[in-house]
């Protein structure tokens, strides 16, 4: 089955650039368009789209509101991928707070957009994991979230699971995690859904930003 891909820009040229790069993969389906955040929520539901690539500036709802709306009101939500002009702003990081999966650049070379829709698809790594740690300093907390200290605490993770998550902000899969810790692949994958579990994150990009705003893992 094809990974089938909703795009939502406010830019026409930028739709059908990214239309164009994806549909020329033969395991990647665009099945829909929007002009705004706006109109996500009823699109999701009637196309059902593993992923959502989406602007993160649009006139009428952008994509940090279309984000929290969407992981909140749709049952088994897509993996979201915010899109954006600016690596380093702050509002890509508010839109991963919120529970967006990743972010991609607009400039993005074509086979960088093809593996970001193909690793958020899948969910087993992190994608850009330096500028996720580099977006963490300049606009998280740095250890300072109250919150986020307060559920690391709750969470009591293992030992094991401490490192898995560690090793997760550093953007490492589980395949690549599995053979760090010379364990199996499926025991690195229960583990990262104890620590998903445990810290209540929809993903591993949640979890690695709890890592960061509650002082855990330091970025840099």
């Amino acid at each position: 089955m094809p990974v089938t891909v909703l795009l939502v820009d406010d830019e026409p040229l930028v739709r059908a650039g990214l239309r164009a790069v994806l549909e020329a993969q033969p395991d990647i389906e665009v099945v829909g368009e929007a002009a705004d955040g706006a109109a996500v929520i009823p699109l999701v539901r009637r196309l059902r789209p593993d992923v959502v690539a989406m602007d993160v500036r649009m006139p009428l709802l952008d994509g940090i509101e279309a984000t929290r709306a969407l992981l909140r009101t749709v049952d088994e939500p897509p993996r979201i991928l915010v899109v954006t002009t600016f690596e380093n702003d702050e509002y890509v990081y508010e839109a991963l707070r919120a529970g967006a999966d990743g972010f991609l650049l607009k400039r993005a070379r074509p086979a960088e957009i093809v593996h970001a829709v193909r690793l958020i698809a899948e969910g087993d790594s992190l994608l850009f994991p330096a500028s996720v740690r580099q977006l963490a300093a300049e606009y998280g907390d740095d250890g300072g979230n109250r919150a986020a200290r307060a559920l690391m605490e709750r969470a009591q993770l293992t030992e094991r699971e401490a490192e898995v998550l560690r090793l997760m902000a550093r953007g490492l899969s589980n395949a690549e995690i599995a053979a760090r810790l010379v364990v199996g692949t499926e025991t690195v994958k229960s583990h990262v859904s104890a620590v998903l579990a445990k810290l209540g994150a929809r993903d591993r990009t949640q979890a690695v930003i709890a890592a960061y705003e509650s002082g855990f893992v330091t970025p840099g």
